[in-house]
């Protein structure tokens, strides 16, 4: 009775997560779901202050645009010049979303048919090749590891994928990896894209989480030929409220907002209201990034000081810890839910699309660096001291 595209999609990583720290729960353990990148601080109280005056200002307003309403795009379009200096059209090149999971995912439902390839960065976000199958596509497993400077090697994928691709995925900064991509790989993987009639999307939902210089943006590139994906999720600590935007080429928004019409009916004005409180101030981000860093020290001293090779992150909330030699994903993940320890994490193996090429060559765990002080303190404590391979 399952239809033949779900069944080609494996247990969502997040899912099987949940179900983990579930199961750990129900043995009466109390562990810490470290494999969620879901920020434990609340959402600042300026966002959460207007989406409660929106409620109030919006009680009869009914359906909103499903493309996202002026005000709101508008000030995306000027938060966007301002942080890259870009120019957006609001009406014609920005489309808001229900957070970046469900553009990503429908994207290629507007421009992939049977047998089009989508090149999707591998480890990666599993919507990247979810969406391409549901569209009835083929996903292309780009390998991202030590080799590559964990960014697509773009001279290793055959002629014959490239030929069939519609849709390349990159993530900048990434996940889980935390690398970003720098102008000159942006400038080159978008020429490569535009020589062969490929869409150029970027997923930089990650973007205003760094620690050392700003991430670049690849619509400072290009304007044609490329998407860019991003959401408030992250960067304001608003993963429950569902909002985010893609901005990019107007040739390449006109059908995904031709799509989105027939998907759902738009972000509600209140959330959308809360989304411009947010992009009207930057010292909240600046304090998550602050949070992040003194976190991501934290964590990367921890491992370290269990043997563990020195991993650190540039940008996003994952440290993309490697395990020792001859140790898999899988068992130091399982290693840190030792009853010592108790922390959730996700192994590299349940973010891989294609192990039988690159999957064990090298192995991670992805940890969030999500939880509180004191349960970071703590966990960082128990895994210098009591974690064992």
């Amino acid at each position: 009775m399952v239809s033949h595209r779900l069944n080609q999609l494996g247990a969502y990583a997040m899912a099987a997560v949940r179900q983990k720290t579930a199961d750990l729960e129900a043995r009466g353990f109390s562990p810490v779901d470290l494999g969620m990148g879901d920020p434990s601080r609340p959402t600042p109280e300026l966002i959460r202050k207007a989406c409660a005056e929106a409620v109030e200002k919006h009680a009869a307003s009914g359906y909103p645009p499903f493309a996202g309403g002026a005000p709101f795009k508008e000030t995306v379009a000027r938060w966007f010049e301002n942080r890259f200096g870009v120019s957006l059209c609001p009406e014609t090149m920005l489309i808001s979303s229900v957070g970046s999971k469900e553009s990503i995912f429908h994207l290629p439902e507007a421009f992939v048919d049977p047998g089009d390839v989508v090149i999707c960065p591998d480890p990666g976000y599993p919507p990247y090749a979810g969406g391409a199958l549901f569209a009835e596509g083929t996903p292309y497993y780009a390998a991202v590891n030590h080799a590559t400077d964990f960014l697509p090697d773009l001279e290793s994928i055959p002629d014959e994928m490239a030929d069939k691709a519609k849709i390349f995925w990159l993530t900048t900064p990434s996940s889980p990896s935390g690398k970003i991509a720098s102008l000159e790989y942006l400038e080159k993987w978008i020429q490569w894209c535009k020589e062969r009639d490929i869409i150029a999307c970027s997923d930089e939902a990650y973007s205003e989480i760094y620690f050392g210089d700003p991430p670049h943006s690849a619509l400072e590139v290009s304007t044609e030929g490329v998407l860019v994906f991003n959401s408030l999720s992250k960067r304001s600590a608003m993963t429950g409220y569902r909002v985010g935007w893609v901005a990019g080429d107007a040739e390449l928004i006109a059908p995904y907002r031709k799509l989105k019409a027939n998907i759902d009916t738009g972000t509600p004005w209140f959330i959308q209201d809360a989304a411009i409180a947010a992009y009207s101030d930057e010292s909240h981000v600046q304090l998550m990034r602050d949070e992040y860093r003194v976190r991501r020290d934290l964590f990367v001293a921890a491992f370290e000081k269990a043997g563990l090779p020195r991993c650190e992150p540039d940008a996003s909330m994952y440290v993309w810890q490697r395990a020792p030699e001859g140790v898999s994903s899988a068992d130091l993940a399982e290693a840190l839910l030792d009853e010592k320890i108790l922390a959730v994490t996700i192994p590299s193996s349940a973010l891989v699309g294609n192990a039988s090429l690159h999957g064990p060559g090298e192995q991670f765990v992805r940890l969030s660096m999500v939880a509180n002080w004191e349960d970071s303190q703590r966990l960082a404590n128990a895994i210098e001291n009591h974690l064992r391979l």
